[in-house]
């Protein structure tokens, strides 16, 4: 039900009056654990279940700030293949992009990691406390925004470009729900937008069925023609 509650499920309501009706009659150390656990949101469309029991071990493991060991299959693999083993100090339990995350540092790779709660299995005990590091940036929202993007210098996308599309803007704005439209006259519009590499980008902007004119910058322009060619093989492959 706290799950639930935060996650932008329809029910959150419902699960919140539940909540606190079922919390009066629970002992107080499971009320305790209850109210001890916290989450962050971001935005999503969709969610993807997580295990409840698996949300209230990272999260007590977060809290009393103790390394976590876990068995972990990485997103590509198949779920049902032999998992890994991880140690990391848990940071922070966030919902994102539909699906629960673990920010936390990785003992292994020294470095920020960020990892599914559906791809991930929590092992006992836990290891000794840490002192908690400052996430890069200092937000943890804003991480996972950046994470998501494929960078590690902020919330914003490694690489923005603009194109000009003989489309009306109205036509255009359902399908650039993070960059900038601008109308411009004779039915067209300028599109600002990033992407996490420059391919990805010329290929998210070659899905408008109309002429593309005045890229930018040249890496665009360059990404594009580069997709021009992988295209144009692909069809003299299907012709043969």
């Amino acid at each position: 039900m706290r799950v639930a509650a935060v996650s932008g499920a329809a029910d959150a309501e419902a699960s919140l009056r539940a909540l606190a009706t079922v919390r009066q009659v629970l002992p107080s150390r499971l009320r305790h654990r209850i109210d001890g656990a916290t989450f962050t949101t971001l935005p999503a469309d969709a969610a993807v279940a997580a295990d409840s029991g698996v949300l209230m071990d990272v999260n007590a493991a977060v809290r009393a700030r103790e390394v976590l060991r876990f068995d972990y299959v990485s997103v590509g693999r198949d779920p049902d293949e032999t998992p890994s083993q991880r140690r990391v100090e848990p940071h922070h339990v966030v919902f994102g992009n539909g699906r629960w995350y673990l920010a936390a540092w990785d003992l292994d790779v020294d470095d920020w990691r960020i990892y599914r709660l559906d791809r991930l299995t929590p092992r006992t005990p836990t290891g000794p406390r840490f002192t908690p590091r400052t996430v890069p940036g200092g937000d943890v929202s804003d991480f996972l925004a950046a994470r998501f993007k494929g960078s590690d210098r902020g919330s914003t996308w490694p690489c923005t470009g603009e194109v000009v599309v003989v489309l009306p803007a109205r036509e255009v704005i359902p399908f650039v729900p993070e960059g900038i439209v601008e109308e411009l006259e004779d039915i067209r519009c300028r599109i600002v937008v990033g992407s996490w590499s420059w391919v990805a980008l010329a290929a998210s902007i070659g899905r408008f069925d109309a002429t593309i004119t005045d890229v930018r910058p040249r890496e665009l322009a360059d990404a594009c023609a580069l997709l021009a060619r992988r295209f144009a093989d692909i069809g003299r492959i299907d012709s043969l």
